[in-house]
């Protein structure tokens, strides 16, 4: 019993994932807002997030397996979170980034070496701090990080929880 309980939140994260992961793709290809790089990274850490729960519901694990793929899903949601909060405070305009424009990624990937790519990805670029949409006054980077807080703390309570059990 216990194990359909554990496999059935995993499938309730990963089907949480999947309907952000909607949202975001409507975003893009429905309304047409295109990404900057922190989205790109907080995307591939919601993929990341989605793609631990699904192994996790698929395969099915015991207890110490439990631990394993909550703590994964808490250090994605966590490290998207991350990202989500760097783009909050560069919209709040404390500071703007310093680089200009850069390409789209797919160009920066074969014209730059790969440290400086990652580097551009986490530090944002201007178009990072442009808001292009909003939703009850917030902003999509903070509707993300609200997503991933929520995750994050979904995950970690399962973890906790597991733990706790454990002894």
């Amino acid at each position: 019993m216990f194990l359909a309980r554990s496999r059935s939140l995993f499938f309730l994260a990963f089907m949480a994932s999947l309907l952000v992961m909607g949202g975001v793709l409507y975003l893009e290809f429905g309304v047409g807002l295109q990404p900057c790089p922190l989205c790109l990274v907080q995307r591939f850490f919601l993929v990341a997030f989605g793609a631990v729960c699904l192994a996790a519901f698929i395969h099915a694990p015991g207890r110490a397996g439990q631990h394993v793929y909550w703590g994964l899903a808490v250090t994605c949601a966590l490290l998207g979170a991350l990202a989500a909060s760097r783009q909050v405070w560069l919209q709040s305009g404390t500071q703007a980034p310093q680089a200009s424009c850069q390409p789209p990624l797919g160009q920066m990937l074969r014209s730059m070496p790969f440290n400086e790519v990652a580097e551009t990805l986490l530090l944002g670029t201007p178009d990072c701090v442009r808001i292009k949409w909003t939703l009850l006054q917030m902003s999509l980077a903070e509707w993300s990080l609200l997503a991933f807080a929520g995750m994050a703390v979904f995950a970690l309570i399962q973890l906790l929880y597991r733990y706790r059990q454990a002894f």
